[in-house]
């Protein structure tokens, strides 16, 4: 009965406002009382994120579990959303949901590509699989099973919790038209798309995105990448960099994750399972529609105000793309753990560009055609 009005909730429930006040650093367990929903305990936990609290979509997203979850419990497990920095700096998320300092966090995975590479698979790879494709590997190929191998390791579960679609290629102080050109550039590109610039002669850095206006402002770094038209207008990136490239070919695909603590996630009511389970889906979802529908009006703004939209060269695009492939193959030769994810993973990326050129491609030159 329990389970059945949970998913009858997830149906039917309106998406709760706002978020609990924050709560101390250890989960409180209180004694069930009248209103406990059928003797669940009450729990309240606290998720460490890597995003500002400007960043209204990627945080909110945050902000939105933890509601749907309190929603889902009857108000009986709660969780508090801290932006970056109020429990852990943005790119230590991992460590800080490990340690237990948070019971969950709301993060990226290839942030962490330092500790295992095969973490940038969780996320996005450079000219790898776009928003559906992605989710077609994680939840109908296995990936995701194979991803939360890498997880386990650290006392970690992982959900897909949020996704920000096809990304940009970034924002350049000057124009670049060919891989020498790139080769003199600092740019802050995380996860294995930064790897694939430092193959090809840049300097790529793993800045979190509360720092990434500053670097632009003072010359720290010639170009940034963060996310697409709306967060990066949020953030200010054009104001020191005129000019926006795309492709994204670093990111096709941007996945963010829920991330929790083993023992935290054992000890729970499988109702609350369910609960968090069922909120990470809902922001995948949510999420990618929330930022398809403000990219198309922010990216008019920012090319009203004097934004330059600029293709990267077929000389630029050739050569990551090789690089990607020569990175790829000299890490599955080195790291068995991400030979086999690569394996499957790779696999799966044929077959879908296939049945993908079949009826996506197809449509797609059919419909912009005229545009």
């Amino acid at each position: 009965m329990k389970r059945r009005r949970l998913f009858n909730q997830l149906t039917l429930g309106a998406i709760g406002a706002g978020v609990a006040s924050a709560c101390s650093s250890s989960p409180k367990v209180f004694t069930p009382n009248s209103s406990s929903g059928g003797g669940n305990p009450r729990i309240e936990w606290r998720m460490a994120t890597s995003w500002p609290e400007n960043l209204d979509i990627v945080f909110g997203t945050a902000q939105r579990m933890c509601d749907r979850i309190s929603e889902l419990t009857q108000g009986n497990f709660s969780i508090t959303a801290f932006p970056a920095g109020g429990i852990a700096p943005p790119l230590e998320i991992l460590d800080t949901v490990q340690a237990g300092t948070a019971e969950c966090g709301h993060t990226a995975g290839y942030y962490y590509t330092s500790k295992n590479r095969a973490f940038a698979f969780a996320t996005s790879m450079p000219f790898g699989l776009n928003p559906h494709q992605h989710v077609a590997w994680l939840y109908g190929a296995g990936g995701l099973e194979l991803i939360r191998g890498i997880y386990s390791a650290f006392g970690v579960l992982n959900f897909p919790a949020g996704s920000t679609g096809n990304q940009m290629g970034g924002w350049f102080r000057n124009k670049v038209n060919s891989v020498s050109e790139m080769q003199a550039i600092k740019m802050r590109m995380p996860g294995l798309g930064g790897e694939v610039l430092k193959r090809m002669g840049a300097e790529a850095q793993n800045m979190p995105p509360n720092e990434i206006l500053l670097g632009l402002e003072r010359g720290n770094i010639d170009a940034a990448e963060w996310v697409g038209p709306y967060e990066d207008e949020k953030l200010g990136l054009n104001q020191y960099a005129p000019y926006y490239y795309y492709p994204g070919w670093h990111e096709p695909g941007t996945t963010y994750e829920l991330i929790v603590n083993q023992a935290a996630w054992d000890r729970l009511p499988v109702e609350y399972r369910q609960a968090l389970e069922l909120a990470a889906f809902e922001a995948q979802v949510k999420m990618l529609a929330e930022y398809d529908a403000a990219n198309r009006e922010a990216l008019q703004r920012l090319i009203s105000s004097g934004t330059e939209l600029i293709s990267y060269t077929p000389e630029i695009i050739q050569g990551a793309r090789k690089a990607a492939n020569d990175l790829y193959a000299e890490y599955a030769s080195q790291d068995a753990s991400f030979k086999q994810i690569y394996d499957n993973w790779n696999a799966f990326r044929g077959g879908i560009y296939r049945w993908n050129s079949v009826n996506e491609r197809s449509f797609a030159e059919l419909i912009f055609s005229d545009t």
